[in-house]
């Protein structure tokens, strides 16, 4: 896969095949590595990653981003490379991004793919997460917490690389760490637009690990309730980034479901 940029500096990979491109939207702090799992899994399929605004190595120049900012960076990237459909594929904040995209551009999305999506967060889950962006803006180091979260400790301890490379990203230059604020904070405060979402009538499936803390299966099983086209599969043993933990079952999923 080949690194570009597109006019507006957006930062991404796309591998063309001969099938609709499969899109893979990362989550808050982190960027288009973490995906490896999946683009070498999916070799077959027309593969598109990308870093977020803000992430990676695409720049940011707004003070505040809200989800149309996240929408119109991907519709600017379909556009530049004239992607009429797609499969979307998001986690966690990628996940809401990808909602938010489908509700106003539905007729470009064949199929969707959520996993470790959050809703209907109760008030302890909201003010768990603002506890902890309040913390980020303080400076106060949460990358050992947040593998903690994302991991089983049997896989950090037995994966060093995979712990390498997440602290790496996790831990920002000044400047890095003032643009993975301002998703932090889009992320800490968004309230679902349940509305818009019962919308949504692409075919879709919703995974979440079993031990997902953060976007727990209760949260899945709920959205599952409001998109009226979707289907939901449990991640057995997997915490919130069970896409790499159990990238073997998590790869199969999604496989399937875009063949079928």
């Amino acid at each position: 896969m080949f690194e570009n940029f597109d006019p507006n500096q957006n930062h991404y990979f796309f591998e063309k095949k001969d099938s609709i491109p499969t899109v893979f939207i990362h989550g808050v702090g982190l960027d288009h590595q973490m995906w490896d799992k999946q683009v070498n899994y999916l070799k077959e399929f027309s593969i598109l990653t990308y870093d977020l605004l803000g992430h990676g190595k695409t720049p940011c120049n707004k003070e505040k981003l809200n989800f149309n900012d996240f929408s119109n960076q991907l519709l600017e990237i379909l556009d530049h490379l004239e992607i009429e459909k797609i499969n979307l594929v998001g986690f966690s904040l990628g996940s809401l991004i990808a909602l938010d995209f489908s509700s106003h551009y539905q007729k470009k999305i064949e199929k969707l793919l959520l996993i470790g999506t959050t809703y209907k967060r109760s008030a302890k889950e909201r003010s768990l997460v603002l506890e902890r962006y309040n913390q980020a803006k303080l400076n106060k180091p949460i990358s050992k917490q947040a593998l903690k979260r994302w991991f089983s400790d049997k896989y950090l301890e037995n994966n060093q690389k995979t712990y390498d490379l997440f602290m790496n990203i996790l831990n920002k230059q000044p400047e890095d760490h003032k643009n993975f604020l301002k998703a932090y904070e889009l992320f800490a405060n968004h309230k679902d637009n349940i509305a818009e979402i019962q919308k949504i009538d692409r075919k879709t499936l919703v995974m979440t690990g079993s031990d997902d803390l953060g976007s727990t299966p209760k949260m899945s099983e709920e959205l599952v309730k409001d998109l009226v086209n979707s289907s939901y599969i449990e991640i057995k043993g997997g915490k919130h980034l069970c896409s790499i933990e159990c990238a073997d079952d998590v790869n199969m999923n999604i496989k399937n479901f875009i063949n079928n």
